[in-house]
């Protein structure tokens, strides 16, 4: 699935353009290329890839290959909202296989996807360090402990929620200022 850049990543796309050309084109700066890439815009979108090869004067197939050898980059954006599910040892022997299916399920996208809207992204981790409230789930930067399969629904329930308030609170300021 091509994901399209929204106007802020064509724009940060000719920001690394301008980028690149500060940077000598050796094979060896590849991987400094795709970090300074994700930095910017939170992952490596097709263009990119393909703007890193021809700078570097190498296959695009071996931009690829690096770059889905090294598990730091991402190929799709991350959400407003990422979820990280814990699957570390006590995560994973208090199911959280399951909480990570129940979060796929409802938001309809696979670990590693963002949603089409790009609100929520969802990823498997090794360990947050919560071991004691495990399963745990990340939301944000709100850590969600001892997890259920029945809490999922609910937490995407209740952003989805707050999001709708803070959009008719803008509408309202919006209104009031006419």
């Amino acid at each position: 699935m091509h994901i399209e850049l929204t106007v802020e990543g064509k724009h940060a796309l000719e920001n690394i353009a301008s980028k690149l050309t500060t940077i000598k084109k050796q094979r060896r700066n590849l991987i400094p290329i795709l970090q300074m890439i994700q930095k910017e815009l939170a992952y490596l979108p097709r263009e990119s890839l393909k703007m890193a090869a021809e700078h570097l004067e190498i296959p695009e197939s071996e931009v690829y290959g690096v770059a889905t050898f090294y598990n730091q980059f991402r190929f799709h954006p991350p959400g407003k909202h990422p979820i990280k599910v814990c699957l570390g040892t006590a995560c994973h022997v208090r199911a959280g296989d399951i909480i990570l299916e129940n979060f796929e399920r409802k938001l309809e996208i696979s670990e590693g996807e963002t949603t089409p809207d790009r609100e929520f992204s969802i990823e498997r981790v090794a360990c947050v360090g919560c071991c004691a409230l495990a399963p745990v789930a990340i939301i944000g930067e709100t850590v969600h402990a001892h997890m259920a399969p029945s809490k999922v629904e609910g937490l995407i329930l209740r952003i989805a929620i707050e999001k709708e308030m803070a959009e008719r609170e803008k509408q309202k300021n919006e209104s009031g200022q006419e």
